[in-house]
């Protein structure tokens, strides 16, 4: 629980600063200088996956706030670690380049090769999804079930709250291809993928700090053994 209570004032103290920033620093009734640059507005799809991005934070936190207070029964035991989501981690940074990769080239607007790292970071990123499917299919043949043990169960939420922020986002990649491939207004593109570029980054950072969890058995705080699968 004082994880999720640190995180949520962090969260808090963002907010308020941000909005700060946003509304009280601003002097509306103070003209502008004749000439002066008018200070571009943000953009209402950005401030909204901003949003989303903290409520999603804030869903997480409770889930690893509420594992951390079960990690310290007697009960938990550790299941084995599946070698596959080292591979798996590799697919979702090499999605989270592609992403970084093709906002350069729509600044630049190159089209050709928007086209070509939407499509890298889409195949990355459905090679991660059916890798973590994978790894449930080695559980289940290990006997490794939902209902297991308290480990196992943690196991399959945070990977699979996880992987539906990953097909959500699919379908935001999705758009985004669709717009590409069509052509159309390059300001549109170009917004999209930036969206997407800032939705992978964050589907990576997450997804590195429940890895870390899933296999940071030297600290103590693993859901899997040094045992491998």
């Amino acid at each position: 629980m004082t994880i999720g209570l640190v995180f949520l004032s962090l969260l808090m103290f963002a907010i308020v600063w941000w909005l700060f920033r946003q509304s009280l620093h601003v002097q509306p009734w103070v003209a502008l200088p004749e000439g002066a640059a008018v200070p571009p507005i943000p953009s209402p799809a950005k401030m909204a996956l901003w949003i989303f991005l903290c409520v999603a934070s804030s869903l997480f936190v409770l889930f690893v706030s509420s594992y951390s207070m079960r990690l310290g029964l007697a009960d938990w035991t550790p299941l084995p670690r599946p070698r596959l989501l080292l591979l798996n981690t590799a697919f979702l940074a090499g999605a989270s380049v592609a992403m970084e990769w093709t906002v350069r080239a729509a600044k630049r607007g190159d089209a050709a090769r928007v086209q070509s790292g939407l499509s890298a970071s889409g195949l990355l990123t459905i090679a991660f999804v059916a890798g973590q499917l994978v790894v449930w299919k080695q559980l289940r043949e290990a006997g490794y079930f939902v209902s297991t043990d308290a480990a196992t169960a943690f196991f399959f939420l945070f990977t699979a709250i996880h992987g539906l922020h990953v097909l959500g986002g699919l379908v935001a990649w999705a758009r985004a291809s669709l717009r590409a491939w069509r052509g159309g207004d390059p300001a549109r593109t170009r917004l999209a993928v930036e969206l997407c570029r800032t939705y992978w980054h964050y589907l990576l950072a997450v997804w590195v700090v429940l890895y870390t969890l899933l296999v940071s058995n030297d600290l103590g705080l693993a859901i899997c053994s040094s045992a491998t699968l």
